[in-house]
């Protein structure tokens, strides 16, 4: 497993990193047997520290903590801790998703476009409608799950919405978080 320990604007010590290492692998080793590459960044935001925690798995699903505390160490127990408790409530499905796989999970390449916020800022309207200005021109990876794969997946990271493209026909499909708390899922293929 590749550990990458970093600092924003910290000095990160060896103790420190040395603590990482041990209390990220016990936890990780607990419930999900194969990371591949664990990324740990600790930042200051205003009197708090901020510990961010992303660990990538061999099944090609990730999981994303943070913490946050006025010391460096509670940061990071706090950022261990949610990571413990999210690997905990899905440590079956997590076996099963890799139990059920003989590879890991496929991506395929997207483009990720980002707007401007103001329309002012859009080019003038002409016969197609009102045209955005690109500010800036990515590639994004769209993963290839079950819908309840996606949420899982979703809730590891801690993302608002996973945009996946569905197993079982191929079609892109979003799940997201609700303002109501529950789990939308939009499957636009044309049902007949």
């Amino acid at each position: 497993m590749r550990y990458q320990i970093s600092g924003k604007q910290i000095d990160i010590g060896e103790a420190l990193t040395q603590h990482v290492k041990t209390q990220l692998g016990e936890t990780i080793e607990k419930y999900a047997q194969r990371p591949t590459e664990v990324i740990v960044t600790f930042s200051r935001k205003a009197h708090m520290l901020t510990c961010d925690v992303l660990v990538h798995l061999s099944t090609g699903l990730n999981v994303q903590s943070k913490g946050e505390a006025p010391e460096i160490y509670a940061a990071f127990e706090a950022a261990r801790e949610r990571m413990d408790k999210q690997l905990r409530r899905y440590k079956r499905r997590l076996k099963d998703h890799y139990k059920d796989r003989s590879s890991p999970v496929e991506f395929g390449a997207a483009g990720l476009y980002v707007l401007p916020a103001d329309e002012d800022e859009w080019e003038s309207q002409d016969e197609s409608g009102l045209q955005p200005v690109i500010v800036a021109e990515m590639e994004s990876r769209v993963p290839t799950l079950s819908v309840g794969d996606a949420v899982m997946q979703m809730e590891l990271a801690g993302a608002p919405l996973l945009v996946f493209r569905n197993e079982k026909h191929g079609g892109v499909n979003v799940v997201h978080r609700r303002d109501d708390g529950n789990i939308g899922w939009i499957d636009p293929r044309n049902l007949k």
